[in-house]
């Protein structure tokens, strides 16, 4: 095991801090997954990525990773900046709107809108987590947990719900920093819906509600669970009263994760998790993404295929793109930020290609194993540095260029140390340096008419060109170029791709 500290910033003590993990050598992680009730956007995702990295880091440094991501389906209400939300259910809601009244009913909107997620997710290339709890597979545990602080004087009965007392936790606000009482009643005062509550701030665990489309019976009569104690409830379930990280993004840190924090420790009277992760909002060209802007993407949005109404933006590309800032400082999502990180993934695959060749070549001496040995050390450092990843990036991208530089020159040595700097780069910064499916039978250039035809032109292309008849292998290109192919003559012959509009 490395005697590497992975350093992040703690949101709870505003510094960057080494992890320090509760049993040495396994890292017990909890990131907040999103609530199912649309497509998630690629703001969603940059935080999704945030924890995959953190994930693949500490696997990189030998650690056993405990990674729980949840799935929330029922609860999160629409007005969430305040403590005790307001507003429709988001689940309910969706339901109603144009695209969701082609589902049956909100569980089935939920089950789709989950295995969209799950596509997109691997789309992307993240992790699987170690369990992807949901939310409604956990209420008999969310009820206990209610029950327990209502046992310990922490929650109290109303007509319309059980709420937690804000008094009974000094701490509450130690993460926001939302101690000012005064202005945090004030804020919610005119959004108070139960007169029965004890504090304007204290916030809802259980919400009575049987015209509600997601109900249970409880001790407190048919309802829902709230938004907060459902992480705080699966985060335990899977691993333990202590966590070492928590993450997700920065708009769930009040009142979301200060409430978990609150519920969480009230119930097991120890500190609920020692780091806070929370990656800053993604801007579009500039501006905060919004529909109405056109700005708005999901991930299906730019990578599915022109015909399916998408961009067909290479998944990898798109990766990188919102990994190339840090997590914790805003980042403007550009497509000149696209094309760039397009090129960077060819140059990953173009160097594996050169590597690959090499491995045939006769041995020798090793012309880039010391150098990039280095350039590893140096990406893994930039990611144990809060996730340095522009940096680490740059790395890659050098190793890279230099297995390039050495083309046909690469001997067997070199070709395994390049090779072996790939997987390495592949492994951390999760960007494949080439691609899986060409390696799939079921993927051959025999099973898509398009690609059977580009390669027959291509052929005859090369046939043209040797013959020296210059004028039919233009129109060749001129042919494939109206196809949407995109031709790269090379030393090693002629190869393609799809063009991405962008």
């Amino acid at each position: 095991m490395s005697n590497d500290k992975l350093s992040l910033f703690n949101t709870l003590t505003g510094s960057v801090e080494p992890v320090r993990t509760i049993e040495d050598g396994k890292l017990r992680f909890y990131s907040c997954g999103p609530t199912v009730y649309s497509y998630a956007h690629i703001g969603n995702f940059r935080s999704f990525l945030t924890a995959d990295l953190i994930v693949r880091t500490a696997r990189a440094l030998g650690w056993e990773v405990d990674y729980v991501t949840n799935v929330t389906d029922v609860g999160h209400l629409t007005d969430d900046d305040l403590a005790d939300a307001s507003g429709e259910d988001r689940m309910a809601k969706a339901l109603k709107s144009d695209e969701g009244r082609r589902f049956a009913n909100v569980y089935d909107l939920a089950r789709y809108y989950t295995e969209v997620l799950l596509d997109d997710w691997h789309s992307l290339n993240l992790i699987e987590p170690t369990v992807r709890p949901r939310a409604t597979e956990h209420i008999r545990q969310q009820i206990e947990a209610v029950e327990h602080l209502v046992e310990q004087g922490i929650a109290y009965e109303t007509e319309k719900g059980v709420y937690f007392d804000i008094s009974r936790f000094p701490d509450y606000g130690k993460l926001s920093g939302n101690r000012d009482a005064e202005n945090l009643e004030q804020a919610v005062r005119d959004v108070v819906q139960d007169e029965e509550k004890r504090n304007a701030r204290d916030f809802a665990l259980w919400k009575k509600d049987p015209g509600h489309l997601m109900q249970w019976y409880s001790p407190w009569g048919w309802g829902f669970p709230g938004w907060h104690i459902e992480c705080s409830v699966m985060s335990m379930e899977y691993l333990g009263e202590q966590i070492d990280i928590h993450a997700g993004g920065e708009d769930l840190i009040f009142p979301h994760h200060e409430c978990e924090i609150a519920q969480s420790e009230s119930i097991s009277r120890k500190t609920f998790a020692n780091h806070w992760v929370h990656t800053r909002f993604l801007q579009v060209e500039g501006e905060k993404m919004s529909k109405s802007k056109g700005n708005f993407f999901t991930v299906r949005d730019l990578i599915a295929t022109p015909d399916e109404g998408g961009r067909g933006v290479d998944p990898m590309a798109l990766r990188l793109a919102l990994i190339s800032g840090q997590y914790r400082k805003p980042y403007n999502f550009t497509f000149e930020t696209l094309k760039a990180s397009m090129k960077h993934v060819e140059r990953l695959r173009s160097a594996f290609e050169t590597a690959r060749g090499g491995l045939d070549a006769a041995d020798g001496p090793d012309r880039v194993g010391d150098r990039l040995a280095d350039l590893r050390s140096s990406m893994l450092a930039a990611m144990l540095d809060d996730l340095n990843t522009p940096s680490a990036i740059a790395a890659a991208i050098e190793g890279a260029k230099l297995i390039q530089g050495l083309g046909e020159n690469l001997n067997a040595s070199s070709a395994r140390s390049a090779l072996d700097f790939l997987q390495s780069a592949s492994s951390l910064l999760g960007i494949p340096y080439h691609d899986q499916e060409a390696e799939d039978p079921s993927a051959s250039a025999s099973h898509d008419p398009l690609e059977t035809r580009v390669e027959e032109l291509l052929r005859q292309r090369a046939t043209a060109r040797e013959s020296k008849d210059f004028e039919r292998a233009d129109q060749i290109r001129e042919e494939l170029d109206e196809m949407g192919i995109e031709v790269m003559d090379g030393p090693g012959g002629s190869s393609w791709r799809r063009k991405t509009e962008i």
